[in-house]
C-alpha cells in the first residue's frame, strides 16, 4: 500500500522571533490563515488516503499538531523523543509503517514547502510510487530545475537518464558557494537540480539501507523493532533514540545509497513552483507586494515613502509604522521585535542563539 509520511520537526530558526521551539514555523498559522503543515497534508488529498498518511514531529508538539490538522489520530504521529535529524526521523516512521505494512511504500514530504500547482506534484509523486513498485530496489528523489544561483539549497547531480522520464543520480551536493552555484545553473536542469528533500521508496528498503550505511544505529532500530505492539514501545524509544548519531538522510544514506551496487537512486524533475519558507525573504515571497515591493503580514502596518520592506506583527492592536526605509525586515512578535537588512536574513539564526543566550530560553 501506498503511504505518506510529513516530517515536521525543527524549529525554523531563521523565522524568529515568531517561529520559537515551542512554536515552530510549520505550526504558525501564516500562510492565508493555515499552517505549513496544514498545507502540506492538504495537498496530499487524492494522493494518499488521510488514513495512511503519517507526521513525524517532536512529542511536546504532539498537542498542537492534533490540533492544527483535523482528524489526525494519534497513532498517525510519530513522536520522537528529542530531534536526532531527518536519517533518524525518517529510520523511525520507516519502521512504524513496515512493522503495520511489510509491503508499505512512503513517499517523504517535509512541512516547510509551498508547492503550485499541487496537481503536478501529485502526478510526478505518484510516478515514484510507480518506480519503487516496480523496482523495490530504487530509492527516489525529486528534484526541482533551478531558477537561479541559489547557494541556500543542496543539489542533485545527475548521472544517465533512467527511462521512463527520470535519472540516475551521481551526487548529492551540499549547498554550494555562489560561484559554484552559477556554474549548476549554467550548466542546465539536465545536469543539475535543486535537491527538494523529498522522496519514495519502500519502508523495508530504507531500513536495509540505514542498516548497511549506518551501522551504529542498527542494534538500536532491531530492538525498537523488537518491542513493536508491546507497551514497552515507547520506552524503548525514549531510551534508544537519545543516543542515535544525529546525521541527515542525504549524507547518511542516499550519499552513500548514489554508488552502491544494492540499491540505485532514481531522480524524477518535479516541474512545479516550489518554495521553501524557511527565511524571511522567502515568507516574503507567499504575500502580496504594493507598488513599491512592499510586503505586509498580519497586524497593523503602516508603510511610507519606503521599498522593498517585509513588515510582519502578529499582535492585531500593535501599529508597526516605517519611514523612509528599503530593502528592511521588519518582524513584531509579543516578546521580541526583530530589525534586520533583507540582505542579512541569513544571520537570523546566530541573532536567536544570541538572545537566548543573554536573556532567556524563552526567546528561543
Amino acid at each position: 500500500m501506498r503511504y505518506a509520511v510529513i516530517l515536521a520537526g525543527g524549529s525554523g530558526t531563521r523565522l524568529w522571533p515568531l517561529s520559537r521551539e515551542s512554536r515552530p514555523k510549520q505550526l504558525l498559522p501564516f500562510i492565508e490563515g493555515k499552517s505549513l503543515l496544514r498545507i502540506a497534508y492538504d495537498r496530499l488529498d487524492g494522493l494518499v488516503d488521510a488514513e495512511r498518511r503519517y507526521v513525524c514531529a517532536g512529542r511536546s508538539l504532539r498537542d498542537q499538531i492534533r490540533a492544527g490538522v483535523p482528524g489526525l489520530s494519534d497513532d498517525r504521529i510519530i513522536a520522537e523523543p528529542v530531534g536526532r535529524d531527518t536519517v533518524n526521523a525518517l529510520a523511525l516512521s520507516c519502521l512504524v509503517l513496515a512493522r503495520r505494512d511489510p509491503d508499505a511504500v512512503v513517499a517523504v514530504f517535509t512541512a516547510d514547502h509551498l508547492i503550485r500547482p499541487e496537481e503536478e506534484l501529485r502526478a510526478t509523486v505518484r510516478r515514484g510510487f510507480e518506480a519503487v513498485e516496480r523496482d523495490p530496489s530504487t530509492l527516489v528523489t525529486f528534484g526541482i530545475a533551478p531558477t537561479y544561483a541559489s547557494s541556500a539549497y543542496g543539489y542533485l547531480e545527475l548521472g544517465p537518464s533512467r527511462p521512463p522520464a527520470a535519472w540516475t543520480v551521481a551526487r548529492f551536493v551540499e549547498k554550494p558557494d555562489a560561484p559554484t552555484a552559477a556554474r549548476y545553473l549554467e550548466a542546465g536542469a539536465d545536469r543539475y537540480l535543486w535537491n527538494s528533500g523529498m522522496f519514495v521508496w519502500k519502508a523495508a528498503t530504507f531500513l536495509s539501507c540505514v542498516k548497511r550505511f549506518v551501522p551504529e544505529s542498527a542494534g538500536a532500530f532491531e530492538r525498537m523493532s523488537e518491542s513493536w505492539g508491546t507497551p514497552r514501545f515507547e520506552q524503548v524509544v525514549h531510551a534508544e533514540y537519545p543516543g542515535l548519531k544525529k546525521v541527515s538522510v542525504d549524507f547518511a544514506v542516499m550519499e552513500p545509497a548514489s554508488v552502491s551496487s544494492e540499491v540505485a537512486v532514481a531522480a524524477l524533475r518535479l516541474s512545479a513552483q516550489w518554495l521553501d519558507v524557511g527565511s524571511w525573504p522567502s515568507y516574503a515571497l507567499t504575500l502580496p507586494a504594493d507598488g513599491d515591493g512592499n510586503a505586509r503580514g498580519a497586524g497593523r502596518v503602516l508603510l511610507r515613502d519606503s521599498g522593498n520592506c517585509l513588515v510582519v506583527s502578529e499582535d492585531p492592536a500593535h501599529l508597526v509604522a516605517v519611514l523612509g526605509c528599503r530593502d528592511l525586515i521588519v518582524i513584531h512578535s509579543g516578546d521580541a521585535t526583530l530589525v534586520c537588512p533583507r540582505d542579512r536574513a541569513q544571520d537570523v539564526k546566530q541573532l536567536r542563539a544570541q538572545a537566548i543566550t543573554e536573556f532567556g530560553d524563552d526567546l528561543g
